[in-house]
């Protein structure tokens, strides 16, 4: 059964990141969003970043596709958190953010880096959208976890 709301992660990342700092960094935004994975529709970046392998294995192993959009269409989303340093390096003053709202919705879980163990800086970011499911509906929320202990309360 699908949900009334679909979620939408949009993700950056530098070159040569790694599958597992990716999955990590969103399984992460979700889990302390109390979002569950199984609503996620599609994972979403800047189209320079369509064959960075880490991002492409993420969303293979997500089982979402992978959804890119240009600079030019990215720059126009309006976002809560502009990146100066994202501007120069990609051209865009947001990838996570702006490819994550590029087709709409709320944001959930806005710009967040990826955690390293090294202390060297993160390579990673991503935010969390919903956006209405394909029936259209608006029930106002996303399929959520429940922990076990509030399960039968």
């Amino acid at each position: 059964m699908r949900t009334a709301w679909d979620l939408v992660v949009g993700v950056g990342g530098s070159k040569g990141v790694p599958v597992t700092e990716i999955l990590a960094l969103i399984d992460g935004a979700l889990g302390d969003a109390g979002l569950s994975p199984a609503s996620l529709t599609e994972l979403a970046t800047l189209d320079a970043k369509a064959g960075e392998p880490g991002i492409v294995r993420a969303a293979a192993r997500l089982g979402v596709p992978l959804v890119t959009y240009s600079a030019d269409e990215l720059a126009a989303v309006d976002v809560p958190h502009p990146s100066d340093a994202s501007l120069a390096a990609t051209g865009t003053r947001s990838v996570a953010e702006a490819a994550a709202l590029a087709r709409g919705g709320e944001l959930l879980v806005p710009k967040r880096k990826s955690r390293r163990t090294d202390g060297r800086p993160a390579r990673a970011t991503c935010a969390v959208v919903r956006r209405p499911g394909p029936d259209g509906r608006h029930d106002g929320r996303a399929a959520r976890t429940v922990p076990p202990s509030e399960e039968s309360s």
